[in-house]
């Protein structure tokens, strides 16, 4: 039915289709703590990072139901998919995954999916 090289190359792309598959499900299992580094002002714009602190300010933008929440004197920005999901209060101590953006001209995290946002405990 099918010549020798032909067995061959499905056999090569069933195993490369498995070992991405595999791939796959060993780092969606991992998650993004593995992969982020802390924030900081140094941090360069596309970089994956985490923050941790406490909540001083909240605040809806005036169009698109976004919002942009202040932890540590940082700014981090939650699309409307995000804020949808999430309810946040000023003083919540929370850790956040995202990606840094500069947005006139100052350093900001935005957030891509609710599960990137962690309300931790008092």
């Amino acid at each position: 039915m099918f010549e020798r090289q032909e067995r061959v190359a499905i056999l090569l792309l069933v195993g490369v289709a498995i070992a991405v598959i595999v791939g796959h499900l060993v780092l969606a299992g991992l998650g993004k703590q593995p992969f982020a580094r802390p924030f900081t002002n140094s941090s360069s714009d596309g970089e994956l990072v985490v923050i941790e602190g406490q909540i001083d300010q909240i605040a809806l933008t005036k169009s698109g139901g976004h919002m942009t929440v202040s932890v540590n004197n940082f700014s981090i920005f939650l699309p409307a998919s995000v804020v949808q999901a999430v309810t946040l209060q000023k003083g919540d101590r929370i850790a956040v995954y995202g990606i840094v953006q500069t947005y006139r001209g100052k350093k900001e995290i935005v957030v891509n999916a609710a599960e990137d946002v962690h309300i931790l405990p008092a």
